[in-house]
């Protein structure tokens, strides 16, 4: 009876996966709208110049973050879903899930795409106040510990 109960139990992780794909649906959907108001906003502004071009620049970048953010958490909803509830779930090749570190893997990739996004968005809005090179430093070392990681984790598999 406890041994079924004990299996039974990995169902829990349903509410864990509704609850990121819920998020990650209305982080896609808020950000859609996001950027459906910046073009609005720019295209009935009537303005041409260099300067409007570097705001939707930045915009679209900081959109693509957000975006990329939604998708990760898409991503490690289904992965729980595959490895707790489903194991037959069909997921698209690239996205190959057969334990927790696929999983792990997967999002901290996704982790460094962001930070490399997020390095982009501020070399494209520097207004040289900031530091550029620190903060750019700041996200090398992280970006090279993680990729230490994967890297030490590809080798152990």
């Amino acid at each position: 009876m406890l041994t079924r109960l004990l299996a039974l139990s990995r169902y829990f992780t349903v509410v864990a996966v509704f609850g990121i794909l819920l998020a990650s649906l209305a982080l896609l959907a808020y950000e859609g709208l996001v950027v459906i108001t910046a073009l609005i906003e720019a295209a009935s502004s009537g303005a041409i110049s260099s300067k409007l071009a570097k705001v939707l620049a930045v915009g679209l970048i900081e959109a693509v973050d957000i975006f990329l953010i939604a998708i990760v958490a898409q991503m490690i909803g289904l992965g729980l879903y595959r490895l707790f509830v489903d194991p037959e779930l069909p997921l698209p090749a690239w996205l190959k899930i057969r334990d927790l570190d696929d999983l792990k893997n997967n999002l901290v990739s996704s982790v460094i795409a962001v930070l490399s996004v997020l390095f982009l968005r501020e070399a494209v809005g520097w207004d040289g106040q900031r530091d550029l090179l620190r903060f750019g430093g700041a996200l090398a070392l992280i970006i090279g510990a993680l990729t230490l990681y994967l890297v030490a984790k590809g080798r152990k598999d």
